[in-house]
């Protein structure tokens, strides 16, 4: 299947016996390294205007976490094989695995850029690879626990209900049909919607959408809950680093209380906030973002 403005040739690598991503690896071999991380209910196809914008100088790694995208989509159930444990330690996992396959070692610096849970996977990986992080790329995210003054957000308490949010979800494909209506200002064209929402074509198809939202840590007796906390316990210690962060101020989960989050933690970051801009703030300002994103990292080469 051809999708709009995506005009890239994924890879294939077996993140566990059985189980095979799919990922994005474009651009010069010896390029600096971008590593850009999805969420939940999108694919690498979200970051298709920043991979075009970057790549003919930039090496652009873009995972569709497993689950999710041209990613395998294995069954949770005991009995399954293979089977799959959807949970935030894995995506950190295959995240680890997926970058040792392509080359990206300890001593390869990279840029991070994340949106959605992409920001809870990568700063997750970064507790063991802080010196190769030299900088960031952020855009409407997390990697710290739900501020104290946000409300919980009825849409995410609905889903996390394993009854009503699997009938829903999975039964109708209401996440990311919804998401790819509501989570921007800008109407999406009718080809790059059926886009978002390709790789979720059946009940089988949607398990990772869910369970991603299954798996949201709201408070210590969750599974991912160390791991986020430990995220943003660490995340002031990159405050040393150049941060660039493009942000949607319509978004109703990912909103303002997250984003003076990140400014307090990063409080030298390089900032561009829109009031007219949702979840997927590279669909609604990808003609302003991508030039400057690549400004930034132009303006901010990376050192072995």
């Amino acid at each position: 299947m051809q999708f709009p403005g995506y005009p890239f040739t994924p890879r294939r690598f077996e993140a566990r016996p059985g189980i095979s991503m799919s990922y994005l690896d474009e651009g010069p071999r010896d390029g600096e390294v971008v590593v850009m991380l999805h969420g939940n209910p999108s694919w690498s196809y979200y970051w298709r205007r920043l991979v075009s914008g970057l790549s003919d100088r930039y090496r652009c790694i873009v995972p569709d976490h497993v689950g999710m995208g041209l990613s395998d989509k294995p069954d949770d159930r005991p009995s399954a094989s293979p089977r799959y444990d959807y949970t935030l330690r894995s995506r950190v996992d295959d995240l680890e695995a997926l970058l040792r396959h392509a080359g990206v070692d300890d001593a390869t610096p990279v840029t991070l850029a994340v949106h959605d849970w992409g920001g809870m996977i990568g700063f997750g990986w970064a507790l063991a690879h802080a010196a190769q992080v030299r900088q960031l790329v952020i855009t409407n995210t997390a990697a710290f626990p739900m501020p104290a003054a946000k409300p919980m957000p009825w849409q995410i308490a609905l889903g996390r209900d394993y009854f009503v949010g699997e009938l829903v979800i999975r039964g109708f494909n209401a996440f990311s049909a919804g998401a790819s209506y509501l989570g921007v200002e800008k109407k999406m064209p009718a080809d790059v919607r059926r886009a978002y929402v390709a790789p979720y074509d059946s009940w089988k198809n949607r398990i990772s959408t869910i369970r991603f939202m299954q798996d949201i840590p709201l408070g210590p007796k969750d599974a991912a809950w160390p791991l986020l906390e430990a995220a943003g316990r660490a995340l002031p210690s990159f405050a040393d680093r150049p941060a660039f962060i493009g942000w949607g101020l319509k978004d109703f989960v990912f909103d303002r209380h997250f984003l003076e989050g990140f400014r307090a933690a990063l409080p030298r970051a390089q900032v561009q906030a829109f009031e007219d801009a949702g979840h997927y703030v590279l669909e609604d300002k990808a003609d302003v973002l991508v030039p400057a994103i690549r400004a930034f990292l132009d303006a901010h080469p990376l050192e072995g």
